[in-house]
Formats: structure tokens, C-alpha cells, sequence
């Protein structure tokens, strides 16, 4: 299969416009749509097209940070693609395929979410007879074709080497028990000790220490590789900045290019007190319309919470949405004032806090093809406390899951809820209360809170982001049943919030199963922190059967019985985590994760996964770039407009050659 250079397959009819276009193995592919393009102007439009084009040039930095072998495998995989000569129709080559795709999924070979490596369902045989009839040549660099394979078979056949891209085991040491390439040659230990020097427990701005950084030890030595133009991922960044530096010669106003200035001098010098300075003048900039997430920020993949991922966002403000996102955050006083938290641990005075809906132009890095639906940046606690948090909702990818959800002919909802008044309830209010949920959980939940001046920002360790997922998670369900969101006009009326409790129960202790391999355990943060919350829960209200778990003709299922209550234990969890959080308990965080987040019970992981199956709903979904292309006359560019491919492959492919530096 070899793609046209440059060229795109493309359905732009919007009266045929398909969300999901493509299902393979446990994954869904879908588009999305970027409604009220032509509202902007030819400036805004240009803007966006910059800022997409810088992140889809950090493609090769999230590829290697998942593993160091990923980008080889990548290339490998492309070139075969790209320039094999033997039999394309056959199962053996769409078994490869396939295998190709959950590769440009996850970027990389280990499983996006549940950590664990997944090899091709083809021989090693056949794998040989694929890189003998292709031109590999540029990837073998100054191997033998033998050499090549000898070297590249147990890469990618053997699951006993380089198995979890992040292990997250009790009694490990996790550092080296992960594939993840942000420590080479270096202990658990070593790494923490190194790390556990820079924290004094007197400063109140630290610095992110290790966040952009590889650790490495050499004859003996332990030293940091640093992510910057004359450093590691050098080639990359420099096309990143390239863009940006275009980006900002067609900037909305002078804010934007202030901070995009000191995102490209951190850029250039890895230093984090720049870092720091650009986020500072990144979440005062509440006016923009046109807006941009770019660099090294989120840590779940590290297996220690320290080094980030490089991830990317290009988007635009979603007028209606942000309209309800401001009630919110306009109320954000009132909400930490009247939280269940002890009061050693509320901010006094809430700063800054910013939300807005919006739409999504671009995505790319640690963000591409697999999003969050809602953001809340920074992610240092003292910039938050002094400067406050943007918070968004991403409307368009959430319309984008509702309406694929639509096209699909089974529902796991009639599947999994107990009764036909569970199902009423959650189709008349889900879709809203799951989005009000977003809502509190990024504008509020994230930026809620407070450290004590003795705590510091690295206490709670590899279970730091489970945590703080839950932590959000908790506030917004704690909030979703106050009346106060229906006195806002936020919520219709106050039997809406059922709709979401139904939901993060019946996901938290069973659905999300599905997602997660059977023998295996609960590794990823989002899913440890419903996890924690719903089984926390099942426990503590049983004595009063607060959640039921019910068995009926083989199935199971869990029933909220009593609402109020359930309530109450949110509450009191969210106390807990927040004092937790504050205190930097790390053993009290750790009980709580290992006792609630982590195991499953087998039997009935099975039956969720034989009934999920029977379905053939594919429990991860991703997406594929809408494409951003200018528009010339008479030379001049005169307008940009917006194309949907609906090829997957095609479109990775595509970008292997265009925007490949490393």
C-alpha cells in the first residue's frame, strides 16, 4: 500500500460525513469536525495552520519517549508499507497492517492504556519475508539485513523483554521494570535520590525538576540529558520552534507573542525557570481567542511522576460553551469555601481561575491520536495558588465520541444498567451531566486546594497522578448534586446528577474492564482514579447498601440504591485525598491505591469482557486530523480551508514523510 505523495483521501460532503471510519483490534477510529471555521478570520485561520504545523513535528519526540527501539519499529513498519513488492491481498499482510496501526495508535508498541506490549499476529517467518521484499535500507543504518533482524525480531515478537512501557508494581523497581525512555543504566533508587535533592521544603516556587529531561548514568556518573534545540530531540524542536516563530509573526495580540517568545527561548535553553515564566504569562492570557497547548507537561507515563510527555493542542474558543464554563468559574469562591476538605487545606482566596469550551483544530504528540476531552493547565501547585489555572472543556471531540456512539448498532449502556429507568435517566441527562462533570473537574477540581508550606510537590511519587486525577474527579462529583448548579442554570433540575453517578459507578467497578487484558491489573491513572473512587465507595456503603451488586440471569451488575449517601462518601473520600495531597502522605496514598485501584477480580473481569465482546463495541477510541490547507490565488494565499481523510493508515503514513526528523 503506498500513499501518493503529499496527497490525502478525503469525504468533505456534509450531508455523508462519517464520525467512525475505521475498527480494528480493541480500537475505534473516528474524525473530527472544527465547526465555525469560517467565522474566523484569514489572520486566526493562518494562526491555527502554524501552530498544527509545530505539532505535528513533535510526532518522533513521543515515540521515543514511550521506548527507545519505537522509532526504528515506526520506520521499519513505513518502509514496508511504503515499498514491499510481494503479495498485499492476503491475511498474513492484513494482519500486519493491523498490527502497523495499533503501532501509529499508541505510538509505539506498547498498548496507549494499559501499558502492556502487543506483538503482531503473524509468524517471525513471514516478518522476515516483509523486510526482504522492502527497501529498508535507510533504516538498517550499518547493520547486515541479518544483523537488522537478528536485532529487531525479539523487539517487537518477544513479550518477555521490554513488556510494560510504565510498571507501576508493589516491591519493583519500577524504573527499570519500564520501557519508557526517560532513565537508562539508572536504579529506582538512583533516580529518586538524585531527584530528592532539589526539593526544600522551604521553597514555595520550585522548580519542575527533571520534567524535560532524560536521566542517564555514564562510568559511574549520574547526569541529566536535557530536551531542548542543542540538546536531546534537538531536530525536532527546532522545526517546532520554526513554526512557532511563523506562528507568532500572525499572533492575535501581543500576549500571545510574549509567551510564545518564552516558549521558545525554554526551547532553546531547557531552563526551567523560563518554563515556568512562559506559564505564568500563558494563564494570564484569558482574552485570546485562538489558543495552544505545546511542550513537555503531563507525567503519567513516567514511572516515578516526574518527566513529561510532549503533547500538543491547537484550538479556538467555543462561544456557547465558554458561556457556561465562565458561570462556573465566576462561582469558583463559593465552591472551595463550601467544599468537605478541612479547612487548613482550602485556598482562602481562589486566583485566576479561567474556563472556557473549545474547539480543536490540530492535536499531535502525547495528545495525538488519543485526546483528553478537558484540560486544566498549569500543572505547578504555586502557579496555580498565585496565578491561577486554565481550565477547558473540548466540545468538539466529545460531540465528535457522542455522535460515533450514535453510528454504532449496540449499546453498552442497555448492556450494563441494571433497569430501563437507569437507561431512561442516563440518555436524557448523560450526554449534559457527563460534560458538566469535564467542567468541574478541569475548571474546579484541578485548581481546588492547597499544599502545606512543609509539603513537597513530588510526595506522593508514582501514585501523585492517580491521585490528583481522583481529586478532581471527586469534586466534580461531589458538586454535580448541589443545588447550587441548578440555581445556576447549569444543571436542569436536581435529579440530573443521578445520570452521573449511575455512569462513574457502573464504569468505575466494571465497564472499564473491558479495556484492560484479562490476568491483568489496573495501570493507568484515569482508570485507578474511577477505579479507587467506585470501589472506596462500594466498601464503605455497604453496611448501608448505598451500591448494590446484583446478579441476574448470569450478568452482574451495580445499582445506586441511595444517591444522598453516595454523596456523602464522595465527599468524604475527597477530604481524604486533599489531606493526603496537602500532607504528602505518601503510605496513606499508596494503601489507597494498592487496596482499591489496582486488582481486579477475575471472574468478573472475564464476564465483562465476554459481554462486552458480544457487542462489538471497541472500548479505545482515537481520531484522525482534520488537514489545514491553504487556499491560493494569483499567487496569494487567500483563505485556508479544512479537510477530513478518512484514512488512518494514509494519514500516518503521510506523516512519516513529512514530518519525520529524528
Amino acid at each position: 500500500m503506498k500513499m501518493p505523495e503529499n496527497k490525502l483521501q478525503k469525504s468533505d460532503n456534509e450531508n455523508v460525513f462519517k464520525y467512525l471510519v475505521d475498527e480494528f483490534a480493541d480500537l475505534k477510529i473516528m474524525r473530527y469536525r472544527i465547526p465555525e471555521w469560517d467565522t474566523l478570520s484569514l489572520r486566526q485561520k493562518e494562526y491555527i495552520h502554524c501552530l498544527a504545523e509545530a505539532a505535528k513535528f513533535g510526532r518522533d519526540i513521543i515515540y521515543d519517549q514511550n521506548f527507545k527501539y519505537n522509532l526504528v519499529v515506526r520506520k521499519t513498519i513505513e518502509a514496508i508499507l511504503n515499498t514491499y513488492s510481494g503479495e498485499r491481498k492476503c491475511a498474513d499482510f492484513e494482519s500486519f497492517v493491523i498490527y502497523a496501526k495499533r503501532v501509529f495508535f499508541s505510538n509505539g508498541i506498547h498498548h496507549h492504556y494499559g501499558e502492556g506490549k502487543f506483538v503482531p499476529e503473524i509468524s517471525q517467518d513471514y516478518f522476515v519475508e516483509l523486510l526482504e521484499n522492502s527497501d529498508i535500507s535507510h533504516v538498517i543504518g550499518d547493520k547486515t539485513a541479518e544483523e537488522f533482524s537478528e536485532f529487531l525480531i525479539p523487539i517487537i515478537f518477544d513479550k518477555g523483554i521490554y513488556s510494560m512501557r510504565r510498571s507501576s508494581g508493589q516491591g519493583t523497581d519500577n524504573v527499570k521494570a519500564s520501557a519508557v525512555n526517560f532513565y537508562e543504566n539508572v536504579s529506582q533508587a538512583e533516580a529518586e535520590a538524585y531527584y530528592a535533592r532539589f526539593y526544600a521544603a522551604d521553597d514555595d516556587k520550585p522548580l519542575s525538576h527533571g520534567l524535560n529531561s532524560r536521566l542517564v548514568k555514564k562510568d559511574g556518573q549520574v547526569s541529566e540529558e536535557v530536551f531542548r534545540m542543542e540538546g536531546l530531540y534537538g531536530k525536532a524542536i527546532e522545526k517546532i520552534v520554526s513554526w512557532l516563530e511563523k506562528a507568532n509573526a500572525v499572533a492575535e495580540n501581543d500576549t500571545q507573542r510574549h509567551y510564545t517568545d518564552l516558549l521558545i527561548k525554554y526551547y532553546r535553553t531547557g531552563d526551567l525557570r523560563v518554563w515556568d515564566e512562559y506559564n505564568v504569562a500563558w494563564v494570564g492570557d484569558s482574552q485570546s481567542v485562538v489558543d495552544f497547548v505545546n511542550g513537555f507537561i503531563e507525567t503519567y507515563t513516567d514511572p516515578l511522576g516526574i518527566k513529561a510527555t510532549w503533547e500538543a493542542v491547537v484550538d479556538f474558543r467555543d462561544m456557547e460553551a465558554t458561556r457556561r464554563t465562565n458561570i462556573i468559574s465566576e462561582n469558583a469562591q463559593w465552591f472551595e469555601d463550601n467544599s468537605p476538605v478541612d479547612g487548613r487545606f482550602k485556598k482562602r482566596e481562589v486566583k485566576g481561575v479561567t474556563a472556557k469550551g473549545i474547539i480543536v483544530a490540530s492535536l499531535g504528540g502525547d495528545c495525538f491520536p488519543t485526546p483528553p476531552i478537558g484540560i486544566n493547565l498549569p500543572n505547578a501547585d504555586w502557579i496555580r495558588k498565585e496565578y491561577g489555572s486554565k481550565s477547558v472543556t473540548i466540545t468538539n471531540l466529545i460531540d465528535a465520541y457522542n455522535k460515533a456512539a450514535e453510528e454504532s448498532p449496540k449499546s453498552a449502556l442497555k448492556e450494563f444498567a441494571y433497569s430501563q429507568e437507569e437507561i431512561d435517566l442516563c440518555k436524557k441527562y448523560g450526554n449534559l451531566t457527563d460534560v458538566i462533570h469535564t467542567d468541574l473537574h478541569e475548571c474546579l477540581g484541578h485548581g481546588s486546594g492547597q499544599l502545606l508550606p512543609t509539603t513537597s510537590p513530588n510526595a506522593l511519587r508514582e501514585y501523585a497522578s492517580a491521585l490528583e486525577e481522583a481529586r478532581a474527579d471527586l469534586f466534580g462529583l461531589y458538586y454535580i448534586a448541589d443545588k447550587k448548579l441548578v440555581e445556576l442554570g447549569i444543571l436542569p433540575d436536581e435529579t440530573a446528577y443521578k445520570a452521573e453517578y449511575s455512569s462513574f459507578v457502573r464504569n468505575g467497578l466494571m465497564t472499564q474492564l473491558a479495556r484492560v487484558e484479562l490476568g491483568d491489573k489496573v495501570t493507568e491513572s484515569h482508570m485507578q482514579d474511577r477505579k479507587l473512587i467506585a470501589e472506596w465507595c462500594l466498601e464503605k456503603g455497604a453496611a448501608d447498601n448505598v451500591i448494590e451488586r446484583k446478579c441476574e440471569n448470569g450478568k452482574t451488575y451495580f445499582v445506586v440504591n441511595d444517591y444522598v449517601k453516595l454523596r456523602n462518601l464522595f465527599g468524604r473520600l475527597l477530604a481524604e485525598i486533599q489531606r493526603i495531597k496537602s500532607e504528602g502522605d505518601y503510605e496513606a496514598g499508596k494503601r489507597l491505591i494498592e487496596t482499591y485501584a489496582v486488582n481486579i477480580d477475575q471472574d468478573l473481569h472475564k464476564e465483562v469482557k465476554e459481554r462486552y465482546n458480544s457487542l462489538n463495541i471497541k472500548p479505545y477510541g482515537g481520531f484522525i486530523n482534520p488537514e489545514i490547507v491553504p487556499v491560493e490565488r494569483d499567487g496569494a494565499i487567500v483563505d485556508y480551508r479544512v479537510e477530513y481523510p478518512d484514512d488512518f493508515l494514509l494519514q500516518h503514513l503521510h506523516y512519516g514523510k513529512k514530518y519525520s526528523t529524528l
